[in-house]
């Protein structure tokens, strides 16, 4: 690819601040005419932060935004749209009751000199784009019935009709079959052919090797290298990637592991994981780790009972078990600390005491009339255990910092007495010193006997915390490491779908 001298897209210093949580630091991105571009980094790193300010979504605090050669300050996507940028996200956002036509002219419909609806002009020019695109399908068509691929596809129809000189792809192809991403690729790489600017968002290196002129890779929020694909090798983007150091935030101490409590045997959930086996020892700290959409949570899901297998078995003390509901996985020693703790572990506007005790509220009534002296005791003592920073016990959880929030979950689930706790990102969100004091808390549940599956984003926290890492790839099990195989280096390689050779270990 001949490089021309003037970038469509520069970004540059570009910084942008969630509460406590710096998503970007400095950051940069240059896009130029007719290349396709791979954005790559952990999760975490700050693509889809940087994704969103270049669609409009996001304003940020620092930097600046030179499109075409002029300064622009997005307040919003439909601004960003008009101005030629257009953003394919992991799942289409179309209108499913409309066809493919209305989609692709939605809200801005040709009009006639008396400003009806000129429709035989919008259908002659979607037909005309879909041609364009080598696309079989019919304008006519509902978007409700169609593929994801197929959607795609109108978004791209869409982009087009708009004029688009910028086309951002996130996770194109993250649901997409072998056969629809070939399918993709040619349409991408046809439209580099037109001279578009084509941002292309992904966790499948080989895919990168396969299309992207240039790659540019985030760590931690900030800017750490843009080079020409032709110049790297997995083994170098995956050190780029995850080039940090492990800290004293990971206060893992000694625990004994017993025997075997958990055994999962081929479960399999269609379309969502498959053939997925583990063993789980008392003591033992088991870490899932892989990329988005790696299947990890969902995996939690099922042995939880959130959702159900389609096959599979799940053993608990060498026992079969039918785990149908959550009631049920607690009454056999199961707890789950989910990903979204506003959402899903707590009630916000319920004090510390209640969203404590809610789980095992039915030991604390007595005729429908609940012990409040009794109940307080407890989440005193958890309170207490687990250092929750707060003013006493009935303040209101939605008052607590995030890291005392997590405690508060926490206590919620050991309440229950469980043999068997599953952590989902139990320190997303959270500052540097509530990390250090969550960990600290899983040490030493785990010095105390208790099974713990640990599922993080954060490959530091896996590889520090873990006594075994098990790495997920596109649904499947990957890999399962001992703590003395398991590198960042290595849990990536197998995590983006490359096989692990001894030489990489």
């Amino acid at each position: 690819m001949t490089q021309p001298s003037e970038p469509v897209v520069d970004l540059r210093a570009i910084s942008k601040q969630f509460g406590a949580v710096q998503a970007l630091r400095a950051a940069e991105l240059v896009l130029y005419p007719g290349e396709v571009h791979a954005l790559l980094g952990e999760n975490g790193a700050g693509k889809s932060t940087l994704v969103k300010i270049l669609g409009g979504i996001y304003r940020p605090d620092m930097g600046t935004f030179t499109l075409r050669g002029e300064m622009v300050d997005l307040h919003s996507p439909a601004q960003a749209q008009r101005l030629g940028i257009a953003v394919i996200h992991q799942e289409p956002t179309l209108f499913p009751d409309l066809n493919v036509a209305e989609n692709v002219f939605m809200g801005r419909h040709p009009r006639d000199r008396f400003g009806r609806v000129a429709w035989k002009q919008m259908y002659h020019e979607v037909e005309r784009l879909l041609t364009s695109l080598d696309v079989p399908l019919s304008v006519y068509t509902p978007v409700q019935g169609l593929s994801v691929a197929d959607q795609q596809m109108v978004e791209i129809a869409k982009a087009l009709s708009l004029n688009a000189s910028v086309l951002v792809m996130d996770e194109p192809t993250a649901a997409l079959s072998s056969h629809e991403v070939e399918k993709l690729f040619v349409i991408t790489r046809q439209l580099r052919e037109r001279g578009v600017a084509i941002l292309f968002v992904s966790h499948r290196l080989e895919e990168v090797f396969q299309l992207a002129d240039r790659v540019t890779i985030m760590r931690d929020g900030a800017h750490v290298i843009t080079t020409p694909t032709s110049t790297l090798t997995s083994e170098a983007i995956i050190r780029h990637m995850v080039g940090r150091e492990l800290t004293a935030l990971f206060p893992k101490g000694d625990a004994e592991i017993g025997a075997e409590v958990l055994s999962v045997q081929h479960l399999t959930r269609k379309g969502v994981f498959e053939d997925v086996s583990f063993t789980l020892r008392r003591g033992e700290i088991l870490g899932f780790s892989g990329l988005v959409g790696a299947g990890r949570t969902e995996v939690a899901r099922v042995i939880f009972g959130i959702d159900r297998a389609d096959g599979g078995e799940i053993r608990i003390d060498n026992k079969s078990m039918h785990i149908s509901s959550p009631q049920v996985a607690m009454r056999h020693g199961l707890a789950y600390v989910p990903e979204d703790r506003r959402q899903q572990g707590l009630v916000m506007d319920f004090s510390i005491a209640a969203n404590m005790t809610l789980p095992i509220l039915q030991q604390f009534s007595h005729f429908g009339i609940v012990d409040r002296q009794r109940e307080r005791s407890v989440a005193t003592d958890y309170s207490q255990q687990l250092r929750v920073r707060s003013a006493g016990i009935d303040q209101l959880v939605q008052a607590l910092s995030g890291g005392n929030q997590q405690k508060v979950v926490l206590a919620k689930w050991l309440i229950t007495e469980p043999k068997i706790l599953i952590l989902d990102e139990p320190t997303r969100g959270v500052d540097i010193g509530a990390k250090a004091e969550v960990h600290r808390i899983i040490s030493e549940l785990a010095s105390k006997g208790l099974a713990i599956i640990l599922i993080s984003s954060e490959l530091p926290e896996v590889l520090a915390m873990s006594d075994r890492v098990l790495v997920m790839h596109e649904g499947r099990v990957a890999h399962i490491f001992e703590r003395g195989e398991a590198t960042q280096e290595n849990v990536m390689f197998v995590a983006t779908g490359q096989v692990l050779y001894d030489n990489h270990k």
